[in-house]
């Protein structure tokens, strides 16, 4: 398998590894299946996570490769989620919402101090990590946008911008630009995402609305 962390090719002077490429390419086939409400969103995003994993785990971003373990844990809990109909309409597709005020609330909380306790692991043990506070903030925004995206929860949409801003710079740094690359298709992606399941919801909402007394 060190095929894997071999270089694949240069992109605009950028030294591109095959791990890096093939792990964000299914990374990006799992996001448009999420657009498209697919159960297949979930098992494509497990395989990115386990390439890409093996990549950043060999580069000591632990926070990076840790992102990946969690990837791929969401992604079982994202499948059982959709699978077993929780977030499913009476048409068996499933429903997209926004959060509750109170929901906004708690993501954001466990944001914060998910951030500054896992930065506070990776100052304590330097060997973990060589830029400690954008690592921890990219673990911590992943495990937030995918436990929204297994909600079916129009927020993740957003949540996925906000890691990705600090993922592109990240990535160029530690020398995986094909991620960095990837990361600004995954910031179109995600506009169109957000603006399909933002429509969604109002439709789905509409109905209640339409039906409430006046």
């Amino acid at each position: 398998m060190n095929w894997l962390n071999s270089e694949a090719f240069t992109l605009f002077g950028q030294h591109i590894k095959w791990s890096d490429a093939i792990g964000n390419v299914f990374g990006l086939i799992g996001l448009a299946f999420g657009w498209r409400r697919s159960l297949w969103s979930w098992p494509t995003q497990f395989v990115s996570g386990l390439i890409l994993f093996a990549a950043f785990a060999t580069a000591h971003l632990s926070g990076s490769a840790g992102k990946q373990i969690v990837v791929m844990a969401a992604a079982g809990y994202g499948w059982w989620q959709w699978r077993r109909g929780t977030v499913r309409g009476a048409d068996g597709q499933v429903t997209v919402r926004f959060g509750t005020w109170r929901e906004r609330a708690v993501l954001a909380g466990a944001a914060a101090v998910g951030t500054v306790a896992v930065s506070g692991l990776f100052h304590a043990y330097p060997a973990l990590s060589w830029d400690p506070w954008p690592d921890a903030y990219i673990f911590v925004g992943t495990v937030v946008a995918m436990y929204a995206q297994a909600r079916g929860m129009v927020e993740f949409w957003l949540a996925w911008l906000l890691v990705d801003a600090v993922g592109v710079p990240l990535n160029f740094a530690g020398g995986f630009a094909f991620s960095g690359f990837v990361y600004v298709i995954y910031g179109a992606l995600v506009l169109w995402g957000l603006r399909d399941w933002w429509l969604r919801s109002r439709k789905a909402a509409r109905p209640v609305l339409e039906g409430a007394p006046a």
